[in-house]
């Protein structure tokens, strides 16, 4: 309890008073509190009870221990508990009076409206395409959630999203900012900056239909990259605030995605939802990040539940997909094999330790909600080759069509006794790199100047860098390149600095 108030103090510049009180309202919940008091930071909350004392509605007086004498009979334990309950009510009530109204004078009735008469019309009624996107506009604020936007439910108007884009008009983004939060961030420089710090990614978001997303997809040749949160899960906003204002993710997002982000309540990601997204009930299912071919509508790759992988993480996982998928016509993608049988257990056979240990495993496992499986896992070899069944036949098929003699290749001239010693921490970090190495499964990430050649690379694996695999042959890809071809090029003059590039063990 101390700790949360000590956070809440130090987000919201409130007294420790305070914040014990708006922690009360919400039963110690951390973000809700710092909602609440951002939603109305003047909220008379009062404070704790006092000895003595209660609530202004319905006072108890209860005499002090000074004035009582000592044959005096002292109040109950139940009596001081059922004055904490009154003032709890009370306060209850008059949050809910605050909120939503209450039981007061009945307000003047108004004079009756003019009569008007209006056309209704729908996207697509005119030709001018900024009219047609107000109109969408409105109807999407028609059907969004009646959930109130705040500081960590912020809502976007279709039309302005270009004022992300750009940072030559502060004082539009700050408007746009105070729309999009109903005007949480104006309170103070606090809430302003907490604003800013979670506000989703409006400047790469395409904000038109589900069926509009694929078309454009299928033009531009873009996968369909869809985030769907849940704005009272912590991990969903911290996607907001490291992964998606990544400069490096961005610039992946806008060159081979068309991004999509909704609530899981907002009626433009229900076609998602219902056709995709089937544990959207639980909470283990958030974070939730899938790619969707836009071609076949194919859900290909998951990412779902905790924890938020890091942005280096991410953005690595991008870009290893971006290498083994494409949408070219011609392109032969990775195939999902069967999924492995669990094999069945003999309860009788087992010991009662054993026996221990899966009723331990089964009630961890219901303790977790449902999430979804990554269809991309099925697709990965689990036979120790290094090679997805559909990129594994096209490089036998490349191998045969070029007559490789194996026993004259470059492979068989780069050295297998210079083992790699990576740079020290005290190199400058301008002049490093790290690099990502993925192979059935199995990751490592290496250190290396920016003017070691990629001969450096197959050294290092060649002398004994992946445990298992000494004496194998291999090919590194990266970017859908063999990077055989450029072994004099320096990792920078390669376009391998912060890349992910894939082992790929030949049998």
């Amino acid at each position: 309890m101390d700790e949360d108030i000590s956070s809440f103090v130090a987000i919201t510049s409130a007294d420790p008073s305070k914040a014990a009180q708006y922690l009360r309202l919400t039963d110690n919940n951390l973000e809700q509190a710092i909602q609440l008091f951002f939603d109305s930071p003047n909220l008379d909350v009062g404070g704790e009870p006092q000895s003595g004392t209660s609530n202004a509605q319905n006072p108890i007086q209860i005499d002090s221990d000074d004035e009582r004498s000592d044959n005096e009979p002292r109040p109950s334990g139940s009596r001081a508990r059922q004055s904490t309950i009154e003032d709890d009510e009370a306060m209850a009530r008059r949050l809910q009076e605050e909120m939503y109204g209450g039981a007061g004078p009945e307000p003047e009735v108004r004079a009756p409206m003019a009569r008007t008469t209006e056309t209704l019309v729908g996207p697509g009624a005119y030709d001018d395409d900024d009219l047609d996107a107000l109109v969408a506009d409105q109807i999407a604020a028609r059907r969004r959630p009646a959930g109130r936007p705040g500081i960590f439910n912020q809502q976007q108007r279709l039309t302005q999203a270009s004022v992300w884009e750009t940072a030559e008009d502060p004082d539009a983004r700050r408007r746009e900012l105070a729309t999009a939060t109903g005007g949480a961030s104006e309170a103070n420089s606090k809430s302003n900056m907490l604003a800013q710090m979670y506000r989703p990614p409006f400047e790469i978001m395409f904000q038109r239909s589900w069926d509009q997303a694929r078309d454009e997809g299928k033009e531009q040749e873009k996968w369909l990259l869809v985030n769907i949160q849940d704005p009272a899960i912590f991990d969903c906003q911290i996607l907001n605030r490291d992964i998606w204002k990544n400069e490096d993710i961005k610039a992946t997002i806008r060159e081979n995605f068309v991004f999509m982000q909704y609530n899981k309540d907002d009626p433009r990601g229900q076609q998602y939802n219902n056709y995709y997204f089937t544990a959207r009930d639980s909470q283990d299912a958030y974070p939730h990040i899938a790619i969707v071919d836009p071609r076949t509508g194919e859900r290909v790759k998951v990412w779902s539940g905790p924890p938020v992988p890091s942005p280096i993480e991410f953005h690595a996982e991008l870009h290893e997909f971006l290498d083994r998928y494409s949408l070219k016509a011609n392109a032969r993608n990775p195939v999902a094999v069967r999924k492995p049988e669990k094999k069945k257990v003999d309860v009788n056979r087992m010991t009662e330790e054993e026996m221990l240990e899966m009723a331990l495993q089964n009630s961890l496992a219901n303790c977790k909600g449902p999430t979804e499986e990554d269809p991309d896992a099925l697709t990965k070899d689990t036979s120790g080759t290094g090679k997805g069944k559909g990129r594994a036949e096209e490089l036998v098929q490349e191998e045969e069509e070029m007559d490789i003699d194996k026993s004259a290749s470059p492979f068989a001239q780069i050295s297998d006794s210079r083992p790699h010693t990576e740079p020290p921490a005290s190199a400058d970090p301008k002049s490093t790199t790290r690099i990502k190495f993925t192979s059935s499964g199995q990751q490592k990430v290496r250190k290396f100047y920016l003017n070691d050649s990629v001969r450096t690379i197959y050294e290092w694996i060649k002398s004994g860098g992946w445990e298992g695999k000494e004496g194998m042959e291999f090919d590194l890809i990266s970017q859908r390149k063999n990077l055989m071809q450029c072994l004099d090029l320096t990792i920078e003059q390669a376009g391998l600095k912060g890349s992910v590039v894939n082992v790929e063990f030949a049998e």
